[in-house]
């Protein structure tokens, strides 16, 4: 009885090492390797960084033990990894989509000094200085 207690203990005690194999070695690290492919880094710049930040924080997590943070982080990079393969396919494919990730062009507001206003039109009314307040 004890030494199927004892079996029982190690043979679940291994599980996290095992699944971080799985997830974060094989699979994860497999995704990325197929966004690198397609130029995700260019095409689909968000998802490609957090995929990758992803798989980084994973195997940090794997070398402090923490298999269960570690296989949670694979999975994240998994998804975004191939998020950002779908991405980067359809982009390459239809290069008017690069406006997607393109941040449109903000014109600054500008006071009279040619410098932009203390209150805007997302600062709550309650919050707003006093007229003649520098």
């Amino acid at each position: 009885m004890r030494r199927v207690l004892v079996l029982l203990v190690a043979a679940t005690a291994a599980c996290g090492p095992i699944e971080y194999v799985n997830q974060v070695t094989r699979t994860a690290a497999t995704s990325v390797d197929e966004a690198r492919a397609v130029d995700a880094a260019r095409y689909a710049p968000y998802w490609w960084t957090r995929a990758i930040e992803y798989l980084h924080e994973a195997r940090a997590q794997a070398a402090h033990a923490n298999f269960q943070a570690a296989n949670r982080f694979g999975r994240l990079s998994t998804e975004a990894a191939n998020q950002a393969k779908a991405d980067a396919i359809r982009r390459a494919a239809n290069p008017a989509l690069m406006d997607e990730i393109t941040p449109p062009r903000r014109t600054p507001k500008t006071g009279s000094e040619g410098l932009a206003p203390v209150v805007d039109d997302e600062t709550p009314a309650g919050l707003a200085p006093a007229e003649g307040t520098p």
